[in-house]
């Protein structure tokens, strides 16, 4: 049994007399629904064998449950696993950080992060698993957050459902602290602030949110870093995340984000809306250190910044 595959823990004397099912939830924070699919996979081991789930434990047993997924690619979601991925075909994507458990990158605009129909290719998670199958490597990310088909920067995955669970629990419990930068038009008149405001479907639109009463609760923190005429450099933080949060905030607020016509901003230098995942900041659901990851500007918000504010 390959240590890196599973998780383990050795019950304390307090621990004696529990079952192993509560050992695998309480201790090892593993779901109900998680419980599940390990319980079919023989995915929890009490001393390396497969236990009766409602057995009492003793102190010193050894209780482990895989962390990483053992079925094969092609039954695992949108990501095909017959195809064959040579570096060259591969478009670049930059790894800020990885784990046996989570991976974070810095996404490029322009590139959808998963798939919305089962047919489609070329998704961020497509991409990730041809990465890893060139070196080798069967791989089907899990998405823990979302970022817009036009917004870049860093994003955050797990490289197992087990991976998956622990992240996402930290993201609902506001455990992961993501931060972003924008350049919205005009002079944005407070140096900080707060956009506490719900946003809902725009009933005129497929796609479009608006702020609205009958909303989801939103609310966006900012910190005005540079000024001109024309525009503002914003440094952004989210304590909720709902769809287009950012872009619907700002264009609220008078202030829509730069490229960001679907919320009445002109195209200029940006083909898009000007908005940068720039970092992410959490203490590992697993390994327990603090994880701080920036990503680097892409090229067209750097020129826009440069031809802007300098």
């Amino acid at each position: 049994m390959s240590s890196k595959n599973w998780m383990e823990y050795t019950v304390t004397e307090e621990d004696a007399g529990m079952k192993v099912e509560q050992i695998v939830r309480q201790k090892l924070n593993v779901s109900g629904r998680m419980m599940q699919r390990l319980t079919r996979s023989k995915g929890i081991l009490l001393n390396r064998k497969q236990p009766f789930l409602q057995r009492q434990v003793k102190t010193g047993d050894q209780i482990a449950v895989r962390v990483v997924d053992r079925q094969p690619l092609q039954e695992k979601g949108p990501v095909a696993a017959e195809r064959s991925a040579t570096p060259e075909n591969i478009p670049p994507i930059e790894i800020l950080y990885e784990d046996d458990h989570l991976l974070i990158v810095n996404k490029p605009a322009g590139m959808m992060v998963h798939p919305i129909k089962q047919e489609q290719s070329g998704t961020l998670v497509h991409v990730l698993a041809d990465l890893f199958l060139a070196k080798g490597v069967q791989l089907n990310p899990h998405p823990v957050h979302r970022l817009d088909k036009e917004t870049s920067g860093a994003i955050l995955l797990a490289k197992s459902s087990y991976g998956h669970q622990l992240a996402d629990r930290l993201l609902r419990e506001g455990g992961i602290h993501r931060e972003y930068l924008a350049i919205v038009n005009g002079a944005v008149k407070d140096e900080a602030g707060t956009i506490d405001a719900p946003i809902g479907r725009d009933p005129r639109h497929p796609t479009k949110r608006r702020v609205a009463d009958t909303g989801d609760h939103a609310v966006t923190h900012y910190e005005v870093t540079k000024r001109s005429s024309q525009m503002s450099l914003v440094r952004v933080w989210l304590e909720t995340g709902r769809t287009h949060q950012i872009r619907v905030h700002f264009a609220d607020l008078g202030h829509p984000l730069a490229g960001d016509t679907m919320y009445g901003a002109a195209r200029g230098l940006m083909r898009r809306q000007a908005l940068h995942a720039s970092s992410l900041r959490f203490e590992h659901p697993i390994l327990k250190e603090e994880i701080a990851v920036h990503a680097p500007l892409p090229v067209d918000m750097k020129r826009l910044i440069q031809a802007e504010f300098q």
